[in-house]
């Protein structure tokens, strides 16, 4: 075989495939590797794995590059809107404008939610996260929504997917409408989906609530720069739960539940509460110092990545974007002055150009989420919201893969091995 990886194993040598992608590195094809060898590979965390196939998002770690469905990330955030980057996850083609109106009305209609569901909000206390709401009521749709579980029909799939990405703004913002106590607004269909959002969340029924077009933009751009980000650990938790065959609305339920977690996707919130322990530019080099000290436990949380070991693409968008939503929104806030100085000496300061430490759009995401009057508690069902779509169109792509099999990892078993049970009166 002349593209092909040797393994030599108790004095055996085996040929496994090397099968090579449109771009990005080689992979060697182990499927035979324990009914040839009785042996598996061990990998924690799966980094040197690739557990599927794909055609939908391609990350570049070493050279900071992030590409849908080929298009770079940076295009997309400037040009394109969260709708049409939808469609182009979904559909894998970016739209026509008949294609894009079709695709926006048909989500349009379906960003109601069944009103039964009002009440199960009301089973919660009134301090609970809202990624706990989130995840009780996305679990819950399955029961309101029948006519779209039967994962073996593509119609069934394509409806569902489309109520997902509709309903999880509704979602979101009725779950901090309830956390602050003031009444659910209703979708308003005559808005985008992100200024529909913005509504939903701070409008309120006493007064017409006007949507600042540079905060609605932020907003979109944000929800392009999180929509998808490859094999994630949520991801590839949607998958997981998928691959059993249980319907979309629970492997959603277990996507943000993963997503739940701080080292995934509440990032940002760990960012901006970083810049709140710092206060003011001031104290801004006495943190750095502490940063480069390998005796300090403190870290400067939004810089660096564990894929991008260059410059993160999404960042790049989110600095303009950043100064864009403080000039329109008139932010005088010590944070955000520590935010933006901090960003200039991190930059330059040649500690962390060596180490690449370059800030993320984790960074950004929150100090902008926060101008805007987000609560942290919200950052991560805001990431939820944008990430559904990736979720979705990669569990499409799971469930239309002839070689798609129910996940099943392997371990490495350092347990006890066989014994016999002792009675309790001999123990």
């Amino acid at each position: 075989m002349s593209n092909s990886a040797k393994l030599s194993t108790h004095g055996d040598d085996y040929d496994y495939p090397v099968l090579s992608g449109s771009v990005g590195p080689d992979v060697i094809d182990i499927r035979k590797l324990y009914a040839q060898t009785g042996q598996f590979t061990f990998d924690p965390g799966f980094t040197s794995t690739a557990s599927c196939e794909s055609a939908i998002t391609y990350i570049d770690g070493d050279e900071g590059v992030l590409l849908h469905r080929g298009y770079p990330i940076g295009q997309l955030a400037e040009h394109s809107s969260f709708m049409e980057t939808s469609y182009l996850l979904l559909n894998g083609e970016l739209p026509d404008k008949d294609q894009l109106g079709d695709f926006t009305r048909t989500i349009t209609r379906h960003t109601m939610l069944h009103e039964q569901l009002a009440t199960f909000y009301r089973g919660f206390r009134r301090d609970a996260h809202p990624m706990a709401i989130m995840c009780g009521v996305v679990g819950a749709l399955s029961a309101f929504y029948h006519d779209s579980t039967d994962i073996a029909d593509p119609v069934h799939r394509r409806i569902s997917s489309h109520r997902l990405i509709a309903k999880m703004p509704t979602i979101a913002a009725m779950a901090y409408k309830y956390s602050v106590g003031q009444p659910f607004v209703y979708p308003d269909n005559s808005l985008s989906y992100t200024g529909n959002f913005l509504r939903m969340t701070f409008g309120v029924p006493a007064e017409k609530y006007e949507v600042n077009p540079v905060v609605e933009r932020a907003l979109d751009r944000i929800f392009i720069l999180h929509a998808d980000h490859e094999q994630n650990a949520s991801t590839s938790t949607v998958r997981l739960a998928g691959s059993s065959g249980a319907n979309p609305f629970a492997c959603i339920a277990a996507g943000i539940a993963c997503l739940w977690g701080p080292a995934h996707g509440g990032a940002n919130e760990a960012a901006l509460n970083m810049l709140h322990e710092i206060g003011t530019p001031d104290r801004i080099p006495h943190f750095i110092e502490r940063a480069k000290d390998k005796n300090d436990p403190f870290r400067l949380m939004g810089f660096g990545h564990r894929v991008y070991k260059n410059y993160d693409p999404r960042a790049t968008v989110m600095q303009q974007t950043v100064r864009e939503v403080f000039a329109a929104l008139k932010v005088s806030d010590p944070v955000f002055e520590v935010a933006l100085q901090l960003e200039e000496m991190a930059l330059n300061d040649p500690y962390f150009i060596e180490k690449k430490l370059f800030p993320n759009v984790d960074f950004y995401s929150g100090v902008i989420l926060s101008a805007i009057g987000f609560p942290t508690t919200m950052f991560t069902a805001l990431f939820a919201l944008a990430r559904t779509v990736g979720w979705v169109a990669q569990w499409n792509e799971m469930i239309s893969d002839p070689a798609q099999k129910i996940g099943r990892p392997r371990q490495l078993y350092t347990g006890h091995t066989e014994r016999n049970y002792v009675p309790l009166d001999k123990r």
